[in-house]
């Protein structure tokens, strides 16, 4: 089966633009195209990259445990686990770490209520 070789119809709206026209349509319908990746990255998240993050702030897989628990069941997985540690952290005047080993001894919890606003409040 051969391929039927229709480019220059395909093509007939983009002989009239220059170079930099043609690039500039071509990063414009890149952006369209990645966008929507873009925004679910930063509208969810996933037990896996709030420990991934919490990692990356210097705590074991063993301290994250509760951490990442602890923000599901608040219902605030959604503002992000390190946020969470890293917001009690100034409200507290404490390190992170601190704050973030403080959570994983069940410390705290009571206040984190108090970090976001919920809705309906």
């Amino acid at each position: 089966m051969k391929r039927q070789d229709d480019f220059k119809k395909r093509s007939e709206h983009l002989k009239n633009l220059t170079d930099e026209q043609i690039d500039n349509r071509f990063w414009s319908l890149a952006e369209k195209i990645v966008q929507p990746m873009l925004d679910l990255g930063y509208c969810n998240t996933t037990p896996a990259i709030e420990r991934s993050i919490l990692l990356r702030m210097g705590f074991s897989s063993i301290e994250i445990k509760p951490i990442v628990e602890g923000v599901m069941k608040k219902g605030l997985m959604g503002k992000g686990c390190g946020n969470v540690v890293w917001r009690l952290s100034q409200k507290k005047g404490i390190s992170i770490r601190a704050a973030g080993l403080a959570l994983c001894e069940e410390k705290y919890w009571d206040d984190v209520d108090d970090l976001f606003e919920k809705k309906g409040r």
